[in-house]
């Protein structure tokens, strides 16, 4: 009854941010100088035309009333028409999510991997010039932002050692069978592990762009975990019993030790999704990110305004799950 409390005050307090988002999103881009119209017309356009437009476009309205009636819509599942696309938004948003969102889960996982591996070497080797290594090797990942780590991989392993593509999500030539657009895991569904192997080769360097500077903070926070775990009774009764360095690290202090880790990646998984738009632009990696940049550069309002909100609702959704997952590994706080 109190973690389905806590769930219910948790969907209100997610009604409440999204809607201070859409206002907040829906009043800034419309203070910025610029008329999204203008852009669309030809240089000879009268001003009936712009006029014409404005009218379809519902700008000729007051902000209150143009909220309004873009907030009604919205709930109807309608976010409107992109005015450079000329589609309606919702497909032109959940068109682009798959890749951004499989480069995300993708980049996670070889952040975690790195991460996980770096904190249990520098547990193992704690007190060594091993330990010394790693933190450095962790403060340079943590100082170079992505896009510089992006352009690194690109000139090493896109020029001088051309072992991956930099550009693109699949290789146009190839035949495409899918039916959605989650290509990576629909060809291992479709056993096509050609087609996989190419979108792995386009996704990798993206992704380990996005992964190193994560990775670093997940190498942090779990060695100074478990670091602080190492010294606990039950650790220290383990090693009495006769186990090993590894079955002490793995088994006993492994499982306290990752639940703050837990936490941290949740919340960096929502600032990952947000990185990809300079990785997608950078790597011309038609996701979700590459056309948040189109839209801004166009000033097509509507379409930001859906990005947004859409990236608001990944952010809720995402923080929601990982509390209620640490509720139910936390049995202090299931049974709190």
């Amino acid at each position: 009854m109190q973690l389905l409390r806590a769930v219910l005050l948790r969907l209100a307090t997610t009604a409440v941010t999204l809607l201070g988002v859409a206002v907040i999103v829906f009043v800034v881009i419309r203070v910025v100088p610029g008329n999204p119209i203008a852009m669309m017309l030809p240089p000879g356009a009268t001003e009936a035309d712009v006029a014409r437009l404005t009218a379809q476009y519902g700008l000729d309205k007051s902000l209150p009333e143009q909220f309004l009636i873009w907030a009604g819509g919205v709930l109807r599942g309608d976010f409107g028409l992109s005015i450079t696309a000329r589609q309606p938004v919702l497909d032109l948003v959940l068109g682009r999510l798959p890749a951004t969102l499989e480069l995300s889960v993708m980049a996670l996982v070889i952040a975690c991997l790195l991460g996980g591996f770096a904190a249990l070497t520098g547990t193992r080797a704690r007190g060594t010039g091993g330990e010394a290594a790693i933190d450095v090797a962790n403060g340079m990942a943590l100082s170079i932002p992505d896009f510089l780590w992006g352009l690194i991989l690109v000139l090493l392993f896109g020029v001088l050692w051309p072992l991956f593509h930099i550009s693109g999500r699949v290789t146009p030539s190839l035949e495409l069978p899918f039916t959605t657009d989650f290509y990576l895991f629909e060809s291992v569904l479709r056993l096509r592990f050609d087609l996989w192997a190419n979108i792995v080769s386009h996704m990798f360097l993206p992704a380990l762009a996005l992964a190193i500077p994560l990775a670093a903070i997940i190498g942090q926070l779990l060695k100074q975990s478990l670091k602080e775990t190492m010294h606990l009774d039950y650790v220290t009764l383990a090693r009495t019993k006769g186990y090993g360095e590894n079955h002490v690290i793995l088994r006993e202090a492994l499982r306290n030790a990752i639940l703050p880790t837990l936490t941290l990646v949740g919340v960096q998984f929502t600032f990952l999704i947000g990185g990809t738009v300079i990785i997608e632009r950078l790597f011309s990696y038609e996701g979700l990110g590459n056309l948040a940049i189109d839209a801004v550069i166009n000033r097509d309002l509507p379409l930001i305004q859906g990005i947004v909100i859409l990236f608001a609702v990944i952010f809720t959704a995402v923080n929601l799950c990982v509390d209620l997952l640490y509720a139910v590994l936390n049995p202090r706080l299931r049974h709190g």
